[in-house]
């Protein structure tokens, strides 16, 4: 990161730069953070912070007495670091098979500063323990929705809407949050070669159950809209589920002082019938000095879903690091 940083007033913040940009309540799941993320970085177990990658943006935040504003401005698109075939293998719909070094992902990214540019916001307020945000974004496709007539993958013209809700509930944390993602050059859904609209939808919890012991539970759905288009102009190839439900559970156990830290962190769709699972132990040695163990795991019934299609990709990692 490389950044300046600047309060022109007692009311605005303005940073401009190379800088890592968030927002939203999900966890590991994102539906108005339409920020770039780092899948193949995720994927083959480098730490969790690097899968937020970082936006060549300027960011403006406005705080008032009753609602707060960001706005973040990218003066040129930047995409997710997706899943290419170049180290991690995945299933391509063209040849209907899984793929890797002998397919890859070649793109048609918009690329022009200034007219390819993304705009994101959110309002959002503090109403007693709780916290109210909204969310729009105009932009892209973060990672390819969809392909040209050379049979290149694209970005197509993207607008989001959405709303959460955090706060206190019983003896945890809850949180809600909604996203309407208006597939823009395609609003009608009969174009098979971009991908429809969608509504998102996001519950979670997450509470401590003992001591140094925490669990953390979502529920998420994606729901294609205008489905019946879709369908009727399906190319060869197995369809996508009008819905795809997907399920998270993170436990979290601190051991030795809380040196140590144990983790699970599970993802489970029972539409797709695929898992991915991340296990993963965190030892800090010293103040400066951790070293940890992990994996990704994959299982999955069929080689076209999400999840599925890396069956072939489970890993164990290792990691030393150091601060100062």
């Amino acid at each position: 990161e490389a950044n300046i940083f600047t309060r022109p007033t007692d009311f605005m913040d303005l940073k401009v730069g190379r800088q890592i940009l968030t927002w939203g309540t999900g966890d590991l799941i994102f539906i108005n953070d339409m920020f770039p993320k780092d899948w193949q970085s995720f994927f083959i177990g480098r730490d969790t912070e690097y899968l937020k990658a970082p936006s060549d943006a300027a960011k403006v935040s406005l705080f008032g007495e009753s609602v707060n504003l960001d706005i973040a401005y990218t003066p040129r698109f930047d995409p997710d670091r997706y899943i290419t075939g170049d180290r991690i293998s995945y299933w391509n719909s063209n040849t209907q098979s899984t793929a890797g070094q002998d397919a890859i992902v070649h793109t048609d990214k918009p690329d022009d500063w200034f007219s390819d540019s993304e705009i994101a916001a959110r309002l959002y307020k503090n109403i007693d323990n709780y916290e109210l945000a909204f969310y729009g974004y105009r932009g892209y496709w973060k990672s390819p929705g969809g392909q040209n007539a050379a049979m290149k993958a694209i970005f197509p013209d993207l607008n989001v809407y959405g709303a959460s809700l955090r706060g206190t509930v019983g003896k945890g944390i809850g949180n809600a949050e909604i996203g309407y993602y208006e597939s823009a050059d395609d609003l009608s859904g009969k174009n098979p070669l971009i991908s429809n609209s969608e509504m998102r939808y996001l519950l979670g919890y997450t509470q401590e159950i003992g001591r140094d012991f925490t669990m953390g539970v979502q529920y998420y759905i994606e729901q294609m809209l205008n489905y019946g288009p879709y369908k009727n102009n399906l190319p060869p190839g197995p369809a996508r589920d009008r819905y795809r439900h997907l399920t998270t559970l993170r436990l979290t156990k601190l051991l030795m002082n809380q040196n140590l830290r144990l983790s699970l962190f599970t993802y489970f769709s029972p539409s797709d019938k695929d898992v991915y699972m991340r296990p993963n132990a965190n030892y800090k040695v010293s103040d400066n000095l951790a070293v940890e163990l992990g994996s990704n795991i994959f299982f999955g019934d069929y080689p076209n879903t999400f999840f599925g299609q890396f069956r072939d990709n489970t890993n164990i990692y290792t990691g030393l690091r150091y601060s100062f």
